[in-house]
């Protein structure tokens, strides 16, 4: 199963025109994706706000990810405060997954923007957390907090957006997409052998768990004929002609 490291801003210092601070509407983004991200199989680990750019570098190097995911917004340079608009996707021009994924990103964030032509992707080497990590990195700049109108867009959007960027992610990782449910319990019904937990919802995709008849899951959604269910630590994708529900 993908994971990523979700890294929402920690500039505390950077604030909203509107009120609030880049932390904090950056923060309720990442609360408002988790529940999408889970719901699809995208597992996640996530910097908290009492960590810097450089500790959250850190984290991520540490960890095998297959995305590194950057929320941060915008501020514009000296002398045109309050005038720019528009959202910026980052990636590191070496890197074919991260343009890959940061092209996603951008046309998705296209269809609720209210200035798609405002929109890119683009490459760079000037920021840490697309430079310094070791997976493919995504950096987004998610329009202008000193700009009321984005401001105001970024406040009133943060599902909308958080369902935009997550639907990138599971075209990225070849998932489906999924909406949040209520987790069900369900048990293993095999009359031979173990049930295959598979890393997608695939029967050519790799087996990460085995599971005997009468093994409890937790079945957190459906799709065509798989569950994606939770055995202990493990998260993946089942038959559900094999999980029977309680």
């Amino acid at each position: 199963m993908p994971i990523i490291y979700l890294s929402p801003s920690t500039q505390e210092n950077n604030l909203y025109v509107n009120g609030g601070t880049e932390e904090e509407w950056m923060n309720r983004l990442a609360d408002a994706m988790e529940p999408y991200l889970t719901a699809s199989g995208i597992r996640y680990t996530r910097n908290t706000p009492d960590m810097t750019a450089a500790s959250s570098i850190r984290a991520s190097n540490s960890g095998d990810y297959d995305l590194h995911l950057a929320l941060h917004s915008n501020a514009a340079p000296e002398g045109r405060y309050g005038s720019v608009r528009g959202i910026i996707v980052y990636y590191y021009p070496g890197s074919a997954q991260g343009r890959r994924a940061a092209g996603l990103v951008a046309e998705n964030l296209k269809a609720i923007y209210p200035l798609p032509n405002r929109v890119r992707a683009e490459g760079t080497t000037a920021i840490g957390e697309v430079r310094r990590v070791r997976a493919p990195s995504v950096f987004i700049e998610l329009g202008y907090h000193d700009n009321t109108d984005d401001a105001a867009w970024i406040k009133s959007n943060l599902d909308a957006a958080a369902r935009s960027i997550v639907l990138a992610l599971t075209e990225y990782f070849g998932l489906p997409f999924l909406y949040p449910q209520p987790p069900r319990s369900g048990v293993v019904d095999v009359s031979w052998g173990y049930l295959n937990i598979r890393d997608r919802p695939d029967t050519s995709a790799p087996v990460i768990a085995r599971a005997v008849d009468a093994t409890a899951l937790k079945v957190l959604n459906q799709w065509e004929g798989w569950f994606l269910v939770q055995l202990g630590e493990v998260l993946g994708w089942a038959s559900s002609d094999f999980v029977t529900l309680l």
